[in-house]
């Protein structure tokens, strides 16, 4: 069976990319705090993704999403997950597992870029009854299992990609990682796992921008060298700039029979908004902590994106 054409997109990645940083940047201003830097390392990342990387059909859910329509059970037979906003599982079609669930909002922006969520969705963030999650969940837009747990993306996407070859789909699987996943043993055992049992359908790129909630990687757990250690598990490991989206192209097209490919992505995690320098290493979730910092934040972040500062009603 062959790969059919997914959904075409009009902007380009790198377009996607600044569309994606921006609209996280809007969102934080007018809700006092986002996940800034994780849109500065990510978003060449996931503009790649969903703008040309992955085989991806027509949605299948709204553009605006529904309320949460609760958990699957005998008396909820309607439940779906989030998934449908990254097109049908058709055999051909690619899948894509986001594994660290506290990018939700980068995500959720990418999907409004690339045209599969109206903008009206991101209104309906972190609300009362919203399937628009924080922290993403299996029924929120672009998400199809829980990946709240870090450190089991790689395990869930390698079964599917498993299955999927076993049947002769030639549909790929994908995961977004974030480094911080390396900490967890799981991750390590998937790739092992992976390699043995030869499942090269399965490719990754993890976001390697070296933070996490409690600051700095190498302040909370030293992980070493991630590229040998990935290798010596078996998989075929290619290092790039995470902001040069040529570099992830080739890296897409690295031969690796038999094994699975991961990409990692070396990212700043202030790109695009330099100013949060001032806080590193405490970038993980950015709160301001007074409205003369959230006034200067405004003004010299909006200038580094090109835009205007954003009203927040103040």
């Amino acid at each position: 069976m062959k790969r059919g054409p997914g959904l075409q997109n009009v902007k380009t990645t790198e377009e996607v990319a600044l569309g994606i940083r921006r609209r996280v940047f809007e969102h934080s201003m007018r809700n006092n705090g986002g996940y800034l830097s994780q849109a500065c390392s990510a978003a060449e990342q996931l503009a790649f993704l969903y703008n040309e990387a992955l085989n991806l059909g027509q949605p299948t859910l709204p553009m605006i999403p529904r309320p949460f329509s609760g958990v699957p059970s005998a008396d909820n037979p309607d439940y779906v997950t989030g998934a449908g906003y990254n097109g049908p599982f058709e055999p051909h079609y690619d899948r894509l597992f986001i594994a660290p669930a506290h990018y939700a909002l980068v995500a959720y922006a990418t999907l409004i870029e690339v045209g599969r969520m109206a903008p009206e969705g991101l209104e309906m963030f972190n609300k009362d009854g919203s399937s628009v999650e924080m922290i993403g969940a299996e029924h929120s837009p672009g998400m199809e299992v829980h990946n709240g747990t870090l450190g089991i993306g790689l395990s869930t996407g390698a079964g599917l990609a498993w299955g999927r070859k076993r049947r002769g789909e030639t549909g790929e699987v994908c995961v977004f990682m974030s480094d911080g996943e390396v900490q967890e043993g799981q991750t390590w055992e998937a790739v092992q796992a992976a390699a043995h049992h030869g499942i090269d359908n399965l490719w990754a790129i993890m976001d390697v921008n070296r933070q996490q909630c409690d600051g700095a990687m190498d302040s909370v757990m030293e992980v070493g060298d991630i590229a040998t250690k990935l290798r010596n598990f078996g998989a075929v490991v290619v290092e790039i700039d995470a902001h040069d989206i040529g570099a992830m192209r080739q890296a897409k097209a690295e031969p690796h029979e038999g094994r699975p490919l991961i990409m990692l992505a070396h990212s700043s995690p202030t790109k695009g908004m330099e100013f949060l320098q001032q806080r590193f290493p405490r970038l993980h979730y950015v709160r301001f902590k007074s409205e003369q910092e959230r006034a200067d934040m405004n003004h010299a972040i909006a200038a580094e994106l090109g835009i205007d500062p954003i009203n927040y009603g103040q």
